[in-house]
């Protein structure tokens, strides 16, 4: 995934090192030499993720991080240390300043690669929680949702054969939370299911089972897939790493395991799941009171086109695509004037489950009228919102719709327009009118086809 990315190092060489290997994998570089000068360019230029060299004159790196962690326009950008020192307690020292890794000079590029997708995927993720946290007080369906997180007593399952280091993993977090602790794999997924944590932590070396695979099942669950999980990994294991952090693991810690490290990065982990848990309950809380359609359970024409407007001015903000799909039931009218409007609503139900279960987690899904659906897709071209609905379009007509006065059910197909951007002066409404267009060329062009406005 492509993002803006701050280099701040006072060394004019560092920077251009960094920036050649960030440009190599099509990231944009921006660059600071001070820490003044860096924390003006996040103010000015909205980087995704910062990489910050510690040792500076004047102001060093930690200060910067606190700067940014008490500034809540800068709060939320994820921060990289990367730095010569290479002490336990310069690690704990940049995360209880706000960093949220520590990388020690000369760089490994495949671990840099790999907690930069790491961290860019959770930014995303919280990005559009805030996102639609604030589209939600601009209706004034809520008050500010940025209400202080806290790690206070927390609940974490250790998941962790070695008898030494759940030992110590239990001392040391014991003083502070309640840890329930497993050594095997089935035991682990079915205490996941069935009782709350904050926090998993998983020792990647399980002796009879696969460290890795427990973590993309736990990821692939609905019941444990916005947990942060911490990986406890050997310092030399930096191929298992690369591959836990693209499976969706949120951080991790070195073995032998330094106490005040795991101390650090816990609270860290505990703090980050209790804000977005906040945000979630928030934007659950106000959805629930005006912007849902009351047929379907999702977004309403009122959310959308508020959501829809907040969401161009920050991808103007932050040059980055946006495509929207606008989706229409085949021969609706027929289904209403053969089988009655009960059996109508009932596809529209199904229809409405079906886009959502097959859209993606970063999409919005709504009902813009009737028979009439709109699904917006940040950050995303129109070649890449015409894969997506492709798919959208073979699930829809997959299977019959079970209605229940129809024997075998209805089999019921869709149309969908697809338009992207095409300036900074585009508006929602000048955006749905392109895919309007898209989606009347679909309809007469056979139906049950994608159709994308031409860029």
């Amino acid at each position: 995934m492509s993002a803006r990315v701050l280099v701040v190092d006072d060394q004019p060489l560092n920077v251009k090192v960094l920036e050649a290997k960030l440009s190599s994998e099509y990231y944009e570089v921006i660059s600071a030499t001070d820490g003044a000068s860096a924390l003006a360019a996040m103010r000015e230029e909205k980087p995704d993720i910062v990489l910050l060299d510690i040792m500076m004159p004047g102001m060093d790196g930690f200060e910067v991080c606190r700067q940014m962690k008490a500034d809540p326009s800068l709060v939320h950008i994820p921060v990289i240390v990367i730095t010569a020192l290479s002490e336990a307690r310069d690690r704990v020292r940049g995360l209880e300043a706000g960093a949220d890794d520590f990388l020690t000079k000369p760089i490994n590029e495949n671990a840099l690669f790999a907690r930069l997708r790491s961290l860019l995927r959770i930014k995303l993720s919280l990005d559009e929680l805030r996102l639609r946290d604030q589209t939600s007080q601009q209706l004034g369906l809520t008050e500010d949702g940025d209400a202080a997180a806290n790690e206070s007593k927390a609940r974490i399952l250790l998941i962790e054969d070695l008898p030494g280091d759940a030992k110590l993993v239990r001392e040391v977090l014991s003083r502070e939370h309640e840890v329930v602790h497993v050594t095997d794999t089935e035991t682990a997924l079915r205490t996941a299911s069935i009782e709350p944590f904050d926090l998993i932590i998983i020792s990647v070396e399980l002796k009879d089972s696969d460290g890795l695979r427990l973590c993309s099942q736990l990821r692939s669950r609905d019941v444990t897939r916005n947990l942060p999980l911490l990986v406890l990994i050997a310092e030399n294991a930096t191929t298992k790493l690369a591959k836990a952090l693209d499976l969706g693991v949120s951080d991790y810690l070195y073995k032998p395991i330094d106490s005040n490290e795991l101390i650090a990065r816990t609270r860290n982990q505990v703090r980050h799941k209790r804000y977005q848990d906040i945000l979630r309950t928030t934007y659950h809380r106000s959805i629930s009171l005006a912007v849902t359609d009351t047929l379907t359970g999702l977004y309403n024409r009122l959310y959308l086109t508020s959501h829809l407007g907040s969401l161009l001015e920050r991808v103007v903000e932050e040059d980055k695509p946006l495509a929207i799909a606008m989706i229409d039931v085949d021969h609706f009218k027929d289904v209403n004037d053969r089988h009655g409007h009960a059996v109508g609503d009932e596809v529209l139900r199904e229809i409405a489950h079906r886009l959502d279960q097959f859209s993606r987690a970063t999409d919005l899904v709504a009902r813009l009228g009737g028979e009439e659906f709109v699904i917006v897709m940040p950050e995303t071209t129109v070649e890449a919102a015409q894969l997506v609905t492709a798919r959208l379009r073979r699930e829809v007509a997959s299977a019959p719709f079970g209605t229940t006065p129809v024997e075998g059910g209805l089999a019921v197909t869709v149309s969908i327009g697809v338009a992207g951007m095409l300036g900074d002066d585009d508006t929602p409404e000048s955006l749905l009118k392109r895919a309007d267009d898209a989606l009347y060329a679909a309809k007469r062009g056979g139906r049950n086809r994608v159709i994308a406005t031409a860029q």
